[in-house]
């Protein structure tokens, strides 16, 4: 199975996608150097209204994530070039959104699928039965001629899964992700990473911002730069989940601060109703489509 996984560690190691890991910045200075750079390479030269249009229309199409209901909502799906974030309380289908939309883009072969467990959450019987339940609504040409080990293994192959337990691996990953896909590397048969999944950034970002990391929101803010980029430079969908938090009066709100607000080009609450497998998903944020707007949505179980 190509899916694998690995452990964050202390020294330049080898991933399961055969990407060899970088150190994260070590210090303050050497971050914010990183954060220059990067903002140099992002605002290089102005675009024109022109240039903009053409690279939205053009460039900027959508990875449908599998769940009718949230496509319609979002106006397509995941859209390319953007910052996705999924945002709910625990068991409310963060998750499960993360599983469909990489196996129903795999499934389309519309690309790689990078997958960064921070919590032990990726499930490959979840991804079977995803496959299996829902063969005829990927169109594949020859898809649905497949056995069933068939279907599961072709899928499988596209979804590159890494285990990230803490904020420095995850600057590694993705430090020689950029690296990969500037060499080409980064391919499965001739397809390159189209998505990128991390489940969930709130479970690296919230330890480094409760004060043992003095530079803990300025490395926040480096993660969330190195995606926008990522995702930017090369025309990838970036998927992230988020817990809540208390914001007082018995009412919750998204995690990660002010600071993080800003970052998500679309921002989707997700909520469940009482032993039930419907759940609600409403738009908190979009760039294209107002705020507010709600979907129902069923996760199969």
């Amino acid at each position: 199975m190509a899916a694998t996984r690995g452990g964050s560690g202390g020294g330049a190691t080898t991933s399961g996608c055969g990407l060899k890991r970088r150190y994260a910045p070590q210090d303050h200075e050497e971050m914010m150097n990183e954060d220059q750079s990067s903002t140099e390479d992002q605002c290089g030269r102005f675009w024109n209204g022109i240039e903009l249009l053409k690279d939205a229309t053009e460039k900027k199409h959508f990875l449908p994530t599998g769940l009718e209901s949230i496509d319609t909502l979002l106006g397509g799906g995941l859209r390319q070039g953007q910052l996705t974030e999924i945002t709910g309380p625990s068991s409310s289908g963060k998750t499960q959104i993360c599983l469909h939309s990489a196996s129903n883009v795999a499934a389309k072969q519309m690309g790689v699928v990078m997958y960064l467990d921070t919590s032990n959450s990726f499930s490959p019987s979840r991804v079977a039965t995803i496959i299996y339940g829902a063969s005829d609504q990927f169109g594949q040409r020859g898809f649905e001629l497949q056995s069933k080990d068939a279907r599961f293994k072709s899928v499988m192959r596209s979804i590159i899964c890494e285990s990230v337990f803490d904020i420095f691996a995850l600057f590694e990953v993705l430090h020689q992700l950029e690296v990969s896909l500037l060499n080409d590397k980064v391919n499965n048969g001739g397809s390159k990473v189209c998505l990128v999944i991390i489940d969930s950034i709130s479970s690296l970002l919230a330890p480094i911002i409760g004060g043992k990391y003095p530079q803990g929101r300025s490395m926040m803010i480096s993660v969330a730069m190195i995606l926008k980029k990522l995702a930017n430079d090369h025309n990838l969908t970036v998927l992230v989940t988020n817990h809540m938090v208390s914001a007082g009066n018995g009412a919750v709100k998204p995690a990660l601060g002010e600071s993080w607000k800003a970052v998500p080009h679309v921002r989707l609450v997700i909520s469940c109703e009482c032993e039930s497998n419907i759940c609600m998903a409403t738009v908190l944020k979009h760039t294209l489509l107002a705020s507010g707007r709600t979907a129902k949505f069923v996760v199969p179980s």
